[in-house]
């Protein structure tokens, strides 16, 4: 199984092109299913691939973490186990599971065990796990899954978007997991942007600004709707066809 995070702040076309890899994976034949995993509290993941979440993983943690505690612990487990299952979304080629919004103020620890363990076997499942995630990565400083094969961040072809790669660069470094491979796809360009990095994250390649790929955001459009030689899904592909 290999393992990929997809983060960068809102705007910088984050969930696009995480779908983008998705449909990747899925045209160059990966494997049989991809899991999509929407780790973003706005949750547009789904709305991307053209798949509407059956369910939430937060509603299950609230589900849980709300029960009596004269509940036996293998009542909480079957409770998370059949959730999950519940909230896998099934479409063509790929699942969708969706997280939700963030906890609240109160401690989950337990419950984030729970839903580590079945993360870890449903992920287990498939060849390739694609997560769409905040730009604060606060699921996987959650442990939401234990290690990351390829990080891309993703950011625009400015001074604040240097700089905004370099503090995710930062905080994936200083996660609780392992994060095997850190990269920066820069998003939105002109030109070349590496000259904008101080050089401590390699750059994975330059998405050009695309009027169609806006356009088919802009009209609710899914990324199985763009032309197979879009310019910026072809150098999408070739990352992918790369790692």
């Amino acid at each position: 199984m290999t393992t990929i995070a997809v983060s960068g702040k809102g705007g910088s076309g984050k969930t696009t092109i995480a779908a983008m890899m998705i449909r990747c994976l899925i045209e160059q034949k990966k494997a049989d299913a991809v899991l999509a995993v929407d780790a973003d509290p706005n949750s547009c993941l789904g709305i991307t691939l053209g798949v509407e979440p059956k369910g939430v993983v937060a509603d299950i943690r609230e589900n849980v973490r709300s029960k009596e505690p004269s509940n036996t612990g293998m009542d909480r487990l079957r409770t998370v186990e059949y959730g999950i299952q519940q909230a896998v979304t099934e479409a063509r080629g790929f699942d969708l599971l969706t997280m939700g919004r963030p906890e609240g103020p109160a401690c989950y620890c337990a419950v984030n065990n729970m839903l580590r363990k079945f993360m870890d076997n449903l992920s287990s499942r498939y060849r390739y796990v694609v997560i769409d995630n905040e730009a604060g990565m606060e699921h996987l400083s959650r442990r939401t899954t234990n290690n990351v094969d390829q990080l891309f961040i993703i950011a625009e072809q400015t001074p604040i978007g240097s700089v905004t790669a370099e503090r995710i660069f930062t905080l994936a470094t200083k996660l609780p997991i392992a994060v095997k491979k850190i990269n920066v796809i820069w998003n939105k360009c002109n030109v070349n942007s590496e000259s904008y990095l101080s050089g401590n994250i390699e750059t994975a390649g330059n998405v050009l600004y695309d009027n169609d790929v806006v356009n088919n955001s802009n009209q609710g459009k899914t990324v199985f709707e763009l032309a197979e030689d879009n310019p910026a899904y072809l150098e999408i592909s070739r990352i992918i066809k790369k790692m």
